[in-house]
C-alpha cells in the first residue's frame, strides 16, 4: 500500500474552478472520506488520483512518485464506481477476473486470486451468474472483488453505496470497513452522506466549493468544527447556528439571556452553535415557532424557526410530549459543548 498526497492541486474546467489549491495527505493504510455537497469537487479530486482528470496546477503523489503524467493503467489504483460498471455479458467470475486478464497474469494464479477475492466478499456461490441475476448489494460486492483482486496500492471509491436501499447501504458500508481493515488498504472514499462519513472514515476531509474546509477524525469534526459550514453540514441534523452576542460575560440572543459565555471570549456579536441533542423545549428561553415534527421511532425531531428566521432542530426522546405545528415554544440550550464562530467569515473562535 502507499500514501496519497495532493500538493496545491487546482483543477479548472474553463472558467470554473472545481478544485482550488487542495493540499491533503492520505496516510498509508487509512480510509479517508472526502465529504461535501454536490459540486464541491470531491469526485474531481478522486478522478485526478485515478488519472481520469489532469490537474491544472499542483502535483498528485502516490507513494514516492508524482503521477501527474502517468497513465491511469500504470498508477496501480483500483476504482469502484457508483454505477458498479460491471460487464453485463460476463459472469461474476469473469468480471472479477477481468483486470487480471488485462495484465496477463498466469491462469493458475488468476484462479487462486479470483477465488480468494470472491470468498472474502461471500460471492463464491454466485460465480456463474451474470450481473442481471444479482441484487444491487451483490453487484456492489462484485465491483469490490474486482478491485481487490488486483491488490492495488490505493482503492478509490466514488459514492459506491448511493444506488442501494437503506438496509443494504448499512450492511454494505460495514462490509467495506471490515474489508478495508482486513486488507490494510489505503482508501479514498467519496460521499455526500454525513452518516456514511462518520461511521466509515478514519479521518474526514470536508470540501465546499472546491476548497478544503477541515480534515480530522470524525468525532473531532463533530465536536470542534473549524467553521460554520462544517458545523451545519456534518451531522444529521446539522448543528443549530444562532446569531448572538456576548455582553458582560453573558451570551444573549434576540435580547434573551442564553447562558454564561466562556471567559476567554471577547464581548461582541458572534454566531453560537449547539447540536440538536443539546437543544430542548423549555418553559422559558428563546422564542420560536414549530414548523415540523419528525417522528423517527426512538426519537423525535422538532423543527422550529426563531423570530430571526433561524432554523433550529430539537432532538428529543419520543416519550416526551410533542408540540403542535405552529405552536409557540421556547428553546433552551446546553452550552457545555457549544461552538462559537466569527460573524464575518464563519471561522471558529476558540473558547
Amino acid at each position: 500500500m502507499a500514501q496519497v498526497a495532493f500538493d496545491g492541486v487546482t483543477k479548472q474546467f474553463g472558467e470554473h474552478v472545481a478544485v482550488d489549491r487542495l493540499s491533503l495527505d492520505v496516510h498509508d493504510g487509512e480510509l479517508l472520506v472526502l465529504l461535501g455537497p454536490s459540486g464541491c469537487g470531491k469526485t474531481t479530486a478522486l478522478r485526478m488520483v485515478a488519472g481520469l482528470e489532469t490537474p491544472t496546477q499542483g502535483n498528485i503523489q502516490i507513494g514516492r512518485d508524482v503521477v501527474n503524467d502517468v497513465d491511469p493503467k500504470d498508477r496501480d489504483v483500483a476504482m469502484v464506481f457508483q454505477s458498479y460498471a460491471l460487464y453485463p455479458h460476463l459472469s461474476v467470475q469473469k468480471n472479477i477476473e477481468f483486470p487480471l486478464r488485462q495484465r496477463k497474469v498466469d491462469p493458475s494464479q488468476r484462479a487462486e486470486r479470483v477465488l480468494r477475492a470472491a470468498t472474502t466478499l461471500g460471492l463464491e456461490h454466485l460465480m456463474d451468474r451474470k450481473p442481471g441475476q444479482l441484487s444491487g448489494g451483490q453487484r456492489q460486492r462484485v465491483a469490490l472483488a474486482r478491485a481487490i483482486v488486483r491488490d492495488p496500492k490505493v482503492f478509490l471509491m466514488d459514492e459506491p453505496l448511493s444506488n442501494l436501499d437503506a438496509t443494504l447501504r448499512v450492511q454494505t458500508r460495514s462490509d467495506i470497513v471490515s474489508l478495508q481493515h482486513q486488507l490494510g488498504a489505503t482508501t479514498l472514499y467519496v460521499t455526500h452522506d454525513q452518516v456514511e462519513a462518520m461511521t466509515m472514515g478514519d479521518r474526514i476531509a470536508v470540501l465546499n466549493e472546491g476548497r478544503l474546509q477541515q480534515v480530522a477524525p470524525p468525532q473531532e469534526l463533530y465536536d470542534r468544527p473549524a467553521n460554520s459550514f462544517v458545523a451545519s453540514f456534518l451531522g444529521s441534523p446539522g448543528m443549530n447556528l444562532i446569531a448572538g452576542a456576548i455582553e458582560n460575560g453573558i451570551l444573549t440572543s434576540a435580547g434573551r439571556q442564553i447562558g454564561t459565555a466562556p471567559a476567554t471570549l471577547q464581548a461582541g456579536a458572534l454566531t453560537f452553535g449547539v447540536r440538536p441533542e443539546a437543544t430542548a423545549l423549555a418553559p422559558d428561553g428563546l422564542p420560536a415557532r414549530v414548523l415540523l415534527v419528525e417522528v423517527l421511532g426512538s426519537e423525535c425531531h422538532v423543527i422550529c424557526e426563531t423570530a430571526a428566521q433561524e432554523r433550529v432542530v430539537v432532538r428529543q426522546s419520543h416519550f416526551l410530549p410533542r408540540p403542535a405545528l405552529g405552536e409557540s415554544v421556547a428553546l433552551e440550550f446546553s452550552l457545555a459543548g457549544a461552538s462559537y464562530f466569527n460573524l464575518a467569515d464563519g471561522r471558529r473562535i476558540n473558547a
